[in-house]
């Protein structure tokens, strides 16, 4: 201190060990300590050392602050942050204390000194802030008051960081700005569990004293972080010696401080940098990828991560680059490592390392990505590659070192030393090793290379001067962080207001969301040169000529608030009726005056009908064209306000979503009459949608309207009502998203998107609320609407939460879930009928069943549906599962989800609530379910207006409403289309509005047996509306023109046997025998000679339709034998792992000789291709082509999939949920022979006994042909029969099978008799399947490691094989959640560990009866490892601590109806519930509490042993063993011959 109060620069040089805190204290300033690793080094500071040397002024004195007013030396703003955990509770009378007499010795007041106190364990909690009081009285007072806050863990870390950004703040009191000193007095009991560090320097930087004081247990080098030199630091044994330093500090308090102006750290080895990693992921680093990632894991947990500190990103490429977090993804070194523990290795080829590099500088480091290249932070890239690149890395590299981003290569003995070291930023900085396992002998050097690179001086963005790109985001966020700002000048913390002006011509080529949003949170007003072209598209029709006059002076009020001028403002103005008129087009006048005029002279333009469609593509080929005046293509706003007093006559889906896609922004208004969805369709967001009573009353709107326009804003948070009244901001929000394994690698960043949305909102008991359920194969509650009451709690539990797991996916199911689990005011979801709905859908892939029906039924509740999608979705179903067009949002990969951020805020503020619908609830009224199902083929063109007007009428008749009837309209003619569901409209007025928008869907041929089908399949079900398993009746009237070119017999049959009553109605070119095999009853069917006069039969089907009142019994009716030609469905399974990849082609080449044979034809043959490895791919259906030609293109383009391990038995499982149905093609329901060819080179790492023998359940006759890495026996077992597998020592010799195999695919002419599958030698061993079903609500929490250790105790006396036992693990409270399916684990090893993992779930109520259900529809299956059609015993051993809160008696005896064994364990609370539950009361057995559970086990053990040795298995018969050549050449002959070919 002597040397520094003499004036001496001190600049300290560190070398290995020395202390680099000792290093700051003794240089001048803490800018001038630097730091090397070894001696050697030195030279690389030298140039910081002279650069430093040569800016030190003449008078070196470092610039000082003295404070010295009107108060003398008084004035202070002291903040005292004191640890409030239960570990230093008893310390609280010491603190207390100490903090009364401080304040007591200081002039407290608002103009002297300020005090505020907080306290902190797990996070900060105010008692009171700088300007809370003004006196020391009332300080006093409030000192008194103080008590311990309590908590486990102290984050000491997050404590800092909360007094620095909320505390020492002009908006608590701090006088910062104006010069006042800032004190800190820390006192802790404790160590930290987070990092301290990084916020003690930002305090520090900040221009905060800190005092720091430790008791009993705090940490030495934590409060030496902290104090701001090491004279302001304490470290006492006890509490009670905090009184015996309080003079000392106070007299530091009051004495003349001399305050350092903050300075920027730049320290070698803690300063701030980015650094991105980019790996190598080609198919060459498959087997070194885990120690690439271990590598990067190393080198991350030595930088210092933080949002303040070091930054990091990860990008993987082979061909394509792909990143997996960005610069400012993760805030904490943790959160980096976890995700870097989750990648999954990308695969693929050619390695294109240019491509990467210059992917990364366009993409990551820029601000957007959370680069602070602008700041003059070091950006660093480090490469880890195992091979040469293919295409040219020089370019790229050298626009890296051009924008000063430092490359450093690493390299194994595959990569090119040459490309690496062009790459590096020197030579010298390209590093390699033999191989990847070596990387640690390289990971100091690399270390010293990062930590020597220095900072850069700011700079501005990049100008668009001389160049092609535009970054005006960028350009934002640099005036943003440096120019308003106190050091830049700005007075924004002072209450000045504070503008910006931008001027640019042309779109940016960055994102310029976010900084405008930062721009807008910090108080900045943007005024923007704006030029913008303006139509005006009015409703002339007759019906609007009252309000005309109103809608013409409106405008001229909106025209007087624009700047028109040539090169600013342009209007256009144009009317329309039946067809469009333009007044004046924008390039017509280039003044006000001019506008206004012919404004004023405008005449009311009348006609009829309302064709606004038709008006919206003129304006789009007409208005918005340069010919016309429109300026688009240079970047400037579209924006069109349409008048519209009635429903359009016309469709306007199409246009709208054009002039959406065109940027065309688009307003509506409308009246009473106007179609409140269609304005909403029409416009570019539902919030850009008003509406008035009438035209006259339009002035009421008139200033927002014009506000918007002026403002450029988006529309606030309160939007009008049809009525014209607000709506309340309140909103239930539920994020539905994507917790399947497929999407595990991303769940980090759909978590945090969730996280960040979550903040925006104003969560609270009335105001909005918030649910996250998470889906894959089904669907989970995280938690509900009601759960959490603030923002900050639903953004936390978000953040908490860790991924579902399974697959695949079943969108349809989560909707259907969330409709009858979370829509329900039960669980929260309040005021249906006032707060407006919202659900947000994440979806990582496509459904594996409809969405369509579900997302109606959430519709038709007035739920407003949002879906984002990746590049694995289906965008079509996204945008039918949406509410509307626009609501269906989509990124590449779900990293991207901050682009649709903003977007989906701005759509989720606009939504309105629904209205009040209310429902008939009498129960005692009769409810029929009807579909219409409409020949729309070519032939019944000209009859179609007479078949629509017969739905009219009948619908007229019924009495349709929520809980009444119900209507579906489907058109069919080559193939079905549902024009609505059962649940998607609830009033006859929107059925019989829906039913006169029908248009004739045309086409041909006829298939009324795939109609017929579908209608089964896709709309009587629950989740499309259908009501048939409440007992209501299920009705389906067909009007049908023609004879149909399939068979009918098996969908009509299967219709009946579903209960379904159907009539026939046909006209003169109708089959009448096939009217009546598809009818209920032959006299069902109904025949006109024309449909003209299907009015004469109406009343006669009314009468049969309105008698039903009761649901008809499901019949097996008689089906006519009909010969037809012989037909297949053939399906080829191909194993595309890594093993196949050099004899993939060969496979291929078979597939096309034997699809060669075929006669492939609509109604003849088809044919489907699957590749898989560790999951199965379709490259088309069964119905996706109808030509053989057609096929063999498919099949020549043919690509290897690649990937491990092999899963065979999840793609045989997949072929039978996802091929063999009748929605991808599959005929199995008409009789025709379902064939699966199996084309596998390995073992399977997964069983496949359940998928095999669910194939053969259905019928299907499968072929195995495996090469010499198969495993024979199990080739045997996937087989129809054990001789109907073929085996090759390679796939090269697969030409010497075709032969075989043709001759017995060839002979298939009638289906394969579903089967019970073969035995092998295997199936003699005992085995089970045993599922245990845990309570783990909240009041088996303090007991649960007890039923833990049970389990894992009964398992160990399991005999767990593949094909032997089984076990799988459920817990349950209000819902049930599987741990693992008994299909998961396949070693005794791997159930036990995941068994000692297990955390308890909690929760409440108890609902039991859900979790035997549950357990029986979701464990018990083939597809979750269930052997039950083996013969296996199914055993279900239920733990149970309470009673249930919902009916057992049900579920249970549908568990033993099912064949189930159920064993239960019950508490005193609960075993006479288990008793009813269990098979037998000699199953069931009582306890106190769980934690006697070891006095029971032998004796549980010993029941279950004895209630197995009298289950007798359901035993299938085993098949005859015959010799290979008379099992191939004759079984098969008899069973499929007759084959044409």
């Amino acid at each position: 201190m002597a040397l520094k109060d003499l004036e001496i620069v001190i600049v300290s040089i560190g070398v290995k060990n020395a202390d680099i805190n000792e290093l700051k204290t003794v240089s001048i300033q803490s800018q001038f300590t630097h730091y090397t690793d070894q001696f050697d080094d030195l030279p690389s500071v030298e140039p910081q050392i002279v650069s430093i040397l040569k800016n030190i002024p003449k008078e070196s004195r470092i610039p000082k602050t003295e404070i010295l007013d009107s108060a003398g030396i008084k004035k202070r703003d002291i903040v005292f942050l004191l640890d409030g955990s239960d570990d230093s509770r008893n310390g609280l009378l010491a603190i207390r204390e100490f903090i009364r007499r401080m304040a007591e010795d200081l002039d407290i007041d608002q103009d002297i000194a300020r005090v505020a106190v907080i306290q902190y364990s797990e996070d900060a909690l105010p008692h009171f802030l700088l300007n809370t009081y003004s006196s020391k009285r009332a300080v006093i007072y409030a000192i008194n008051g103080l008590t311990a806050k309590g908590g486990r863990n102290l984050n000491t870390g997050a404590a800092l960081k909360y007094v620095r950004d909320h505390v020492f703040t002009t908006a608590s009191g701090s006088r910062h700005q104006l010069g006042v000193p800032q004190l800190l007095i820390f006192m802790t009991g404790g160590g930290s569990s987070d990092d301290v560090a990084g916020p003690a320097e930002d305090l520090k930087n900040f221009g905060v004293l800190s005092i720091a004081i430790g008791i009993k247990n705090a940490v030495e080098a934590e409060l030496q972080s902290i104090a701001f030199s090491p004279r302001f630091l304490f470290n006492l044994p006890v509490f009670g010696e905090l009184l015996h330093i309080q003079p000392d500090i106070l007299s530091f308090i009051k004495s003349k401080l001399e305050i350092e102006p903050p300075t920027i750290i730049v320290e070698l080895d803690t300063a701030q940098r980015d650094i991105v990693f980019i790996l190598d992921g080609s198919d060459d680093t498959r087997d070194a990828f885990k120690q690439m990632c271990q590598f990067v894991q190393r080198v991350v947990d030595k930088l210092n991560i933080g949002l303040s500190g070091d930054r990091v990103s990860l990008v993987q490429y082979s061909r394509e680059p792909q990143v997996h977090f960005y610069l400012n993804t993760h805030a904490t070194k943790q959160e980096v490592l976890n995700s870097i523990e989750n990648l999954q290795h990308q695969g693929g080829s050619p390695l294109n390392t240019g491509r990467a590099l210059d992917y990364t500088k366009k993409n990551i480091f820029i601000a957007s990505s959370g680069s602070r290249l602008l700041d003059g932070v070091p950006q660093i890239l480090v490469l880890v590659t195992g091979g040469r690149s293919q295409d040219d890395v020089r370019a790229p590299a050298a626009a890296l070192k051009q924008d000063q981003i430092v490359p450093l290569s690493i390299g194994n003995q595959n990569a090119d030393v040459i490309q690496l070291q062009a790459i590096s930023y020197t030579p010298g900085h390209a590093l390699t090793v033999p191989q990847f396992d070596d990387l640690q002998t390289i990971e100091q050097k690399l270390l010293s290379y990062v930590k020597r690179v220095p900072r850069q001086p700011k700079r501005l963005p990049p100008t668009t001067t001389g160049g092609s790109l535009r970054h005006t985001g960028a350009a934002l966020q640099y005036v943003k962080d440096n120019l308003f700002t106190a050091a830049a000048g700005s007075r924004h913390l002072e209450g000045v207001p504070q503008f910006l002006i931008l001027l640019s011509s042309g779109r940016s080529n960055d994102d310029i969301r976010g900084p405008v949003k930062a721009l807008k949170d910090t108080g900045v007003i943007s005024l923007k040169s704006v030029k913008r072209d303006v139509a005006f598209l009015i409703d002339g029709s007759d019906d609007s000529k009252i309000g005309f006059e109103a809608i013409r002076s409106f405008i001229q009020r909106v025209v007087e608030s624009l700047n028109v001028e040539e090169n600013l403002d342009r209007v256009a103005v144009v009317q329309y009726s039946r067809d469009p008129t333009a007044n004046f087009y924008l390039s017509s006048y280039s003044t006000k005056k001019e506008v206004l005029n012919s404004i004023r002279s405008m005449r009311h333009k009348s006609g009829r009908p309302l064709n606004t469609g038709a008006a919206l593509l003129f304006i789009q080929e007409n208005i918005f064209t340069p010919s016309s005046g429109s300026r688009r293509r240079e970047g400037v706003p579209q924006i069109l306000y349409l008048f519209s007093g009635g429903r359009s006559g016309d469709d306007v889906r199409t246009i709208s979503q054009n002039l959406r896609e065109n940027n065309i922004k688009v307003f509506t208004i409308g009246t009473r009459n106007a179609d409140t969805l269609e304005l909403q369709t029409m416009s570019s967001t539902p919030a850009y949608a008003f509406s008035v009573p009438d035209f006259t009353s339009i002035n009421s709107i008139a200033q927002r309207v014009a506000s918007v326009l002026i403002s450029g804003d988006e529309i606030p948070e309160q939007f009008p009502t049809p009525e014209g009244q607000a709506l309340d901001a309140g909103r239930n929000i539920v994020f539905l998203i994507d917790g399947s394994d497929d999407a595990s690698d991303r769940f980090t960043a759909i978590r945090e998107f969730v996280a960040s949305l979550a903040e925006t909102f104003d969560v609270g008991q009335e105001k909005d609320q918030i649910a996250v359920v998470q889906f894959s194969n089904t669907a989970a509650t995280s938690f509900n609407l009601s759960t959490y009451s603030s923002s900050s709690e639903v953004a936390d539990a978000v953040r908490n939460l860790k991924p579902k797991g399974g697959r695949p996916q079943y969108i349809g199911q989560a909707l259907q879930f969330v409709k009858d689990n979370i829509f329900t005011p039960r669980v929260g979801s309040q005021q249906m009928d006032t707060v407006s709905q919202n659900l947000v859908l994440v979806a990582g892939g496509r459904s594996r069943d409809s969405p369509h029906g579900p997302a109606n039924a959430l519709k038709s509740m007035g739920v407003a549906i949002f879906a984002i999608g990746s590049r694995l979705t289906d965008p079509i179903e996204m945008e039918a599962i949406s509410s509307q067009t626009d609501y269906a949002m989509a990124v590449y990969d779900f990293h991207d989800l901050n682009n649709v951020r903003q977007s989906l805020l701005t759509k989720l503020m606009g939504v309105r609530q629904k209205g009040d619908t209310k429902v008939d609830a009498e129960g005692d009224r009769k409810r029929r379910d009807v579909v219409f199902l409409l020949d729309g083929s070519d032939g019944t063109k000209n009859g179609f207006p007479a078949m629509k007007e017969f739905v009219q009428r009948m619908v007229e008749k019924l009495e349709v409403a929520e809980n009444r009837d119900r209507i579906s309209v489907v058109q069919y003619s080559r193939d079905p289309e549902a024009h609505f569901y059962l649940n998607t409209y609830t009033t006859k007025e929107e059925v019989l509005d829906s039913v006169r928008g029908l248009r004739h869907k045309g086409g041909r041929p006829l298939y009324t047996g795939a109609a017929l089908q579908y209608v089964r399949d896709n709309v009587f079900t629950a989740s499309s509306g259908s009501r048939r398993l409440e007992a209501v009746p299920q009705i389906l009237v067909l009007l049908s023109g023609g004879r149909s070119f399939d068979s009918v017999e098996a969908a009509a049959s299967s219709l009946k046997e579903l209960g379904v009553l159907t009539f026939g109605i046909g006209s003169r070119g109708s089959d009448s025998r096939e009217l009546q095999r598809i009818s209920y009853d032959p006299n069902y069917a109904l025949s006109v000679s024309d449909f003209s006069e299907l009015p004469n039969v109406q009343e006669q089907l009314l009468a049969s339709v309105q008698a039903v009142s009761i649901p008809i019994t499901p019949t097996t009716p008689t089906v006519t034998a009909e010969y037809v030609a012989p037909r297949k469905d053939v399906v080829f399974l191909l194993d595309g792992s890594d093993g196949t990849r050099n004899s993939f082609p060969a496979m291929r080449d078979f597939v096309q000789r034997v699809v060669e044979q075929f006669n492939i034809e609509p109604n003849r043959d088809r044919v489907s291709v699957v590749q898989y490895s560790r999951d199965a791919e379709v490259h088309f259906y069964l119905n996706s082509y109808t030509t053989k030609e057609d096929v063999l293109d498919r099949v020549r383009g043919l690509r290897h999939k690649g990937g491990r391990p092999l899963y065979t038995g999840a793609a045989l499982q997949y072929v039978r949920d996802n091929v063999f149905t009748a929605s991808s093609g599959s005929r199995r329901l008409e009789g025709v022979p379902q064939v699966l060819i199996l084309l596998n080179g390995g073992r399977s790492f997964d069983s496949v006994d359940a998928a095999a023998s669910s194939l053969k359940e259905l019928g299907v006759l499968t072929f195995g042909i495996g090469s010499r890495g198969s495993d024979s026996r199990e080739l045997q077992k996937i087989s129809y029969d054990p001789n109907y597998a073929l085996s090759v020592s390679d796939f090269s010799e697969l030409p010497n099978v075709q032969e075989q195999l043709l001759a017995s695919v060839q002979a298939v002419a009638m289906p394969i008799t579903p089967t019970t599958p073969t035995l092998t030698a295997d199936d003699a061993i005992p085995r089970k399947d045993v599922v245990f079903l845990l309570d783990g609500s909240d009041g088996t929490r303090n007991i649960f490691p007890a039923m833990r250790e049970f389990v894992q105790r009964v398992v160990e006396q399991f005999n767990i094989e593949a094909n032997r036992d089984r076990v799988s693990v459920v817990q349950y409270s209000r819902d049930a959640e599987v741990n693992f399916y008994l299909n998961t684990y396949s070693t005794k090893g791997e159930i036990l560990n995941t068994v000692r993992g297990l955390r308890h779930r909690g929760g409440r109520p108890l609902k039991t009866g859900a979790a035997l259900q549950y357990v029986r529809d979701s464990v018990f299956t083939a597809s979750a490892g269930s052997r039950k059609q083996e013969g296996v015993p199914q055993i279900l051993i239920l733990l149970s601590g309470g009673r249930s809160s919902d009916n057992i008696d049900a579920p249970a005896s549908a568990l033993k109806e099912s064949g189930i064994l159920i064993f239960g364990i019950g508490t005193r609370n609960s075993s006479r519930e288990v008793l009813r539950i269990a098979n037998d009361p000699t199953y069931a057995q009582s306890i106190n509490e769980f934690s006697d559970l070891p006095s029971v086990q032998q004796q549980f053990i010993s029941s279950l042993n004895n209630a197995l040795e009298e289950v007798k298995p359901t035993t299938p018969t085993v098949a005859g063993k015959t010799d290979s050549h008379t099992s191939l050449g004759f079984e098969l002959f008899r069973v499929l011959s007759s084959a044409e070919f």
